[in-house]
């Protein structure tokens, strides 16, 4: 199956980026409790503002390696700027502290205020796919996306996300936020023209009503995350036909949304009580 969309002209049109990102990790020195100092890594962490036409929108606090992509998935996810093809240029000056984002019509983020009040609303107009998906696919999943998380291994501090079409791992981002993870992606997408519509999300994060709404306005049905959920995320989840599964570690899930959407074809052996309730 071709994941790239057929929606036009805009479809293929790609801005002009910068090269900006930066490395993930720094060397620092610490004293642990045997009083022994030592060298470490720590993750980075760095304001990036952005401006659109010279507008100021947000300050995000990112890792900063993937800026451009941060960007792009910032802005169409809050559904601030509808088509990729009104976006020239995305500059990240890291001196300044600032991404400049150049639109074809020089006018900024239209209406802004009232975009910004509704930018929770649910995304009424999405029609996600009910996508059928085996507990194998999960297991096998979890396993092979525990081999990506160098950034964490390496200083701790940061969530991933992971792009998956079926077993295979298309992207997998590290960021300090979950939201800027999800968001690079979401970048990623747009700058490729990637559908999302047999696609899954993994993310070490929770899942809130706001990871929901990205995932539903990235157009991907399945979203699978290692911790809990909130009530809101639930709520909205069953509202936009979101499959929700939650808490998947080892061969431990559990599916919170689209509960008819999983085959049931490799079921471990029945955990002791005591496991159940300590999970």
């Amino acid at each position: 199956m071709n994941d790239r969309g057929t929606t036009g002209t805009n479809s293929y049109h790609r801005p002009k980026l910068s090269n900006e990102g930066l490395r993930p990790t720094h060397s620092v020195d610490a004293v642990d409790e045997y009083g022994e100092s030592r060298a470490l890594r720590v993750a980075g962490e760095f304001p990036l503002t952005i401006k659109v036409d010279g507008a100021e929108i947000v300050t995000l606090m990112s890792l900063g390696t993937y800026p451009e992509k941060l960007v792009l998935g910032y802005l169409r996810n809050q559904r601030l700027i509808d088509e990729i093809g009104e976006i020239t240029e995305v500059r990240v000056d890291w001196e300044r502290e600032i991404a400049d984002v150049r639109t074809t019509h020089g006018n900024g983020i239209v209406n802004l205020k009232e975009i910004t009040t509704n930018s929770m609303d649910p995304l009424s107009e999405v029609v996600l796919p009910q996508v059928k998906l085996k507990q194998s696919q999960v297991y096998a999943l979890l396993k092979n996306i525990a081999s990506y998380n160098q950034i964490y291994r390496e200083a701790g501090a940061v969530h991933g996300c992971a792009l998956c079409k079926g077993l295979e791992i298309l992207y997998f981002i590290e960021d300090i936020g979950r939201h800027n993870a999800t968001d690079a992606i979401a970048g990623e997408m747009w700058l490729e023209n990637i559908n999302g519509d047999d696609k899954w999300l993994y993310t070490t994060g929770r899942l809130t009503s706001e990871i929901v709404l990205k995932v539903a306005s990235m157009g991907i049905p399945v979203l699978l995350s290692r911790s809990g959920i909130t009530s809101m995320g639930l709520e909205l989840a069953e509202h936009l036909g979101v499959t929700l599964i939650a808490r998947a570690k080892g061969h431990h899930f559990l599916v919170y949304s689209g509960k008819d959407n999983l085959i049931y074809d490799e079921i471990p052996k029945r955990r002791r009580e005591t496991d159940t309730k300590n999970s």
